[in-house]
């Protein structure tokens, strides 16, 4: 099954992807702090929205609102008893939308807590992402992302996790770091993620968020450089800026997709955007692809 999603979604490469989804729950009314996952079982019509609007502006996979619905994330919200009931509903509510125009691949976070600080055991992380990974499979995704992960070392108990459902995975890091941006959090370089990322068995190898596309064109190349996997790469709207306590990204969809052809010479089979990107900047990508 993972061959043959894959397969057929690669004959029309460059894949589009979707945009931003917490900024577009914001924009329905999900207060600042609020868990945007709880949204799937008490505001489906407005996630339904989100999830419709990336499909009619042009996406052929749409990710669902499921980002942080883990035990150990949504713990904090006093909502760890919900993680299944939470994560079939976001497959649900993107298969709704997608009403078969588009693949439905769900969306696995980080935890929110560093596994060199102790707070977690690699069981413990390991367990969380399985029983997340199992609500999605179940629940009908067509595959995983493992996205805006900093640290290899979650990134792969995650991607074990994924890969047990036998549903296509990718995995996406986010290079935000050093004096070029060029490194994750942990201070992981494009190329030993993808090595790392290839040998673990992951489908597809990305990046997600933390720079804007001009960044991402050499992190791209550079993945590409390091890996045999397709390459998915989702970009921010540039880098946010916090004016009168609201964060601003400043890149016109248009400017975004300008970078699209870039992103495609270095070697991006799959091309979408993270923070601060809508359905706006999907046509715009739709529009330099000529579709």
């Amino acid at each position: 099954m993972t061959k043959l999603v894959l397969e057929e979604l690669l004959r029309s490469a460059p894949v589009i992807l979707d945009g931003a989804w917490g900024t577009q729950l914001q924009r329905r009314g999900l207060p600042v702090g609020g868990c945007p996952d709880e949204w799937n079982l008490s505001h489906p019509e407005k996630v339904e929205e989100v999830a419709r609007a990336y499909v009619e502006a042009g996406s052929q996979i749409i990710l669902t609102n499921t980002f942080g619905s883990n035990a150990v994330t949504l713990e904090r919200y006093g909502l760890a008893d919900r993680v299944e009931a939470i994560n079939r509903a976001g497959v649900e509510i993107s298969r709704r939308a997608a009403a078969g125009r588009a693949k439905v691949f769900a969306s696995i976070g980080p935890s929110g807590v560093m596994l060199m600080m102790g707070d977690k055991t690699p069981d413990q992380l390991r367990m969380a992402f399985a029983v997340q990974a199992e609500a999605l499979a179940q629940a009908g995704a067509d595959g995983l992302v493992i996205e805006t992960m900093s640290d290899p070392a979650e990134a792969l108990l995650a991607l074990e996790a994924a890969k047990a459902t036998g549903l296509p995975v990718a995995v996406c890091m986010t290079f935000d770091s050093g004096k070029n941006r060029d490194r994750t959090m942990m201070g992981t370089t494009p190329e030993q993620a993808a090595e790392q990322l290839t040998a673990a068995g992951a489908d597809v190898i990305g990046a997600n968020c933390g720079a804007g596309p001009e960044t991402y064109v050499q992190i791209c190349r550079r993945l590409k450089s390091a890996t045999d996997r397709p390459i998915w790469i989702k970009p921010n709207a540039g880098l946010p800026e916090v004016v009168n306590g609201q964060t601003i990204y400043r890149l016109s969809c248009d400017d975004f997709a300008s970078f699209v052809p870039q992103l495609i010479d270095a070697g991006a089979s799959f091309i979408g955007g993270c923070c601060g990107t809508t359905p706006e900047f999907i046509r715009a990508i739709c529009r330099v692809l000529g579709r």
